[in-house]
C-alpha cells in the first residue's frame, strides 16, 4: 500500500470518527437542552389554591392546599401528587364537610402527617372569633394519602383561644426523638403543643403546661418547622394575606420550644413576577440536602384576595446555615424524582 493510499484511508477514518463524535455531542447537548427546558412552571397546577402543605410519601411528593375561595365555598380539600415535582395529578375532594359535621365553612390550611400506618390531616374550620363559637382545629384520618379522610375525633381538637392564638393554621412537626408537636395560631400568636402518640389529643409538657407560646417578632400566621443538623428552623408568614406585603420570615434555635429570634424575610413579592408570596411549606428530598419551598402568591394584576396560586422554587442555605432569599420564578423547578 503506497503512502498516498494510507494517508487517504486515515483521513476517511478520522472524518468518520469526528462525525460520530459531533453527532453524539450534539445529541447529548440537545438532550441536556430538552431536560433543562422541562420545568414545573409556576403555578405548578391550575386553579385558585393557597396555604400549601407539602409532604413526601413513598415515591411521591404531595401538596395539600386550601381551596382559595370565599369562606362559604371553602368546604373541601383537593390534593395533588407528583413523582418528580413537574407532573402533577389532582385528587379531588379528599375531605369535605359532609364527613366533618361540626365544620361548615372556612376549611383551610391543612397539615398532614403519617403515623402508625395512617394519614392524618389537621385543619382549621369555621374561622371562629371567640370561645363561644363552634370550630377551631380538627383532625381527619385516612388509610392512604389521597383519602378519603373521615373525622377522627367527632369534635375539634382545639376549640378555644389560648395565649391569644386563634386556633387556625396547624403544622405537625415530628422530631428525631419520635415526639410529634403541633404548632398553630393566628392573630399574631403562635403556640406549640405535644401531641399524643395516637393523635387523639394533647399531652402536657414536663412542667404540666399544655400550650407554650413561641411567638417571634413579626409573626402573623402560617407556622412551619423543620430540623437541619442540630438546628430547629421556625418559619411563619407576615403581613396581610390579601395584600402585596404578605411574606415569609424565619428564626433558628436549639430547641423546638425556642426561644426564636427573628432573623429576616426569605420570601416576599417581586413586582416583576407576583405579589403576596407567603404561607408556605418546605420539601426536603429524602437522603439529600436539597430543599424546595412550596408557597402561594398572587398573579400580577389580580385584585381578588382569593385569587392565589400554588408555586414551587428552590430554597438554599449559606455556609453558616442561614436561609438565602428565595427567588420567585415563572419557570419553577427541574424534575427531581423521589430517590
Amino acid at each position: 500500500m503506497n503512502l498516498k493510499r494510507v494517508v487517504k484511508k486515515l483521513t476517511v477514518i478520522s472524518a468518520l470518527l469526528l462525525g460520530s463524535f459531533l453527532t453524539a455531542h450534539l445529541s447529548l447537548s440537545a438532550a441536556d437542552e430538552t431536560n433543562s427546558a422541562i420545568r414545573s412552571g409556576n403555578p405548578i397546577f391550575p386553579g385558585w389554591y393557597a396555604d400549601p402543605e407539602a409532604k413526601v410519601f413513598g415515591k411521591e411528593y404531595w401538596v395539600y392546599p386550601t381551596y382559595s375561595a370565599r369562606y362559604e365555598e371553602q368546604t373541601f380539600f383537593d390534593a395533588f401528587s407528583s413523582p418528580d415535582l413537574v407532573h402533577w395529578t389532582k385528587h379531588s375532594h379528599i375531605m369535605d364537610t359532609n364527613t366533618v359535621r361540626w365544620a361548615h365553612r372556612a376549611i383551610w390550611a391543612p397539615a398532614v402527617a403519617e403515623n402508625n400506618g395512617c394519614y392524618f390531616i389537621f385543619f382549621g374550620a369555621n374561622d371562629i372569633q371567640n370561645n363561644q363559637q363552634t370550630g377551631g382545629l380538627g383532625v381527619a384520618v385516612a388509610d392512604k394519602p389521597a383519602g378519603p379522610f373521615k373525622d377522627y375525633l367527632g369534635q375539634p381538637l382545639i376549640d378555644h383561644f389560648y395565649n391569644g392564638a386563634q386556633p387556625i393554621d396547624p403544622f405537625v412537626f415530628h422530631d428525631l426523638d419520635g415526639q410529634y408537636y403541633l404548632l398553630y395560631g393566628g392573630w399574631r400568636h403562635c403556640n406549640i403543643c405535644r401531641l399524643k402518640n395516637d393523635f387523639t389529643g394533647l399531652e402536657p409538657f414536663a412542667d404540666g403546661t399544655m400550650f407554650k407560646e413561641i411567638t417571634p417578632t413579626g409573626y402573623v400566621e402560617g407556622s412551619v418547622m423543620f430540623r437541619r443538623g442540630d438546628k430547629y428552623y421556625f418559619m411563619w408568614s407576615e403581613g396581610g394575606w390579601t395584600g402585596p406585603d404578605y411574606s415569609v420570615a424565619y428564626a433558628m434555635a436549639d430547641s423546638p420550644l425556642g426561644p426564636f429570634k427573628r432573623i429576616g424575610k426569605i420570601l416576599q413579592q417581586d413586582p416583576k413576577v407576583a405579589t403576596g408570596a407567603g404561607h408556605h411549606s418546605v420539601i426536603k428530598v429524602p437522603g439529600q440536602e436539597i430543599y424546595y419551598i412550596v408557597y402561594h402568591r398572587r398573579p400580577l394584576g389580580e385584585t381578588d384576595g382569593n385569587h392565589r396560586v400554588t408555586c414551587l422554587d428552590k430554597m438554599e442555605f449559606d455556609p453558616q446555615g442561614f436561609i438565602k432569599p428565595v427567588k420567585l420564578t415563572f419557570e419553577g423547578v427541574a424534575p427531581m424524582p423521589v430517590p
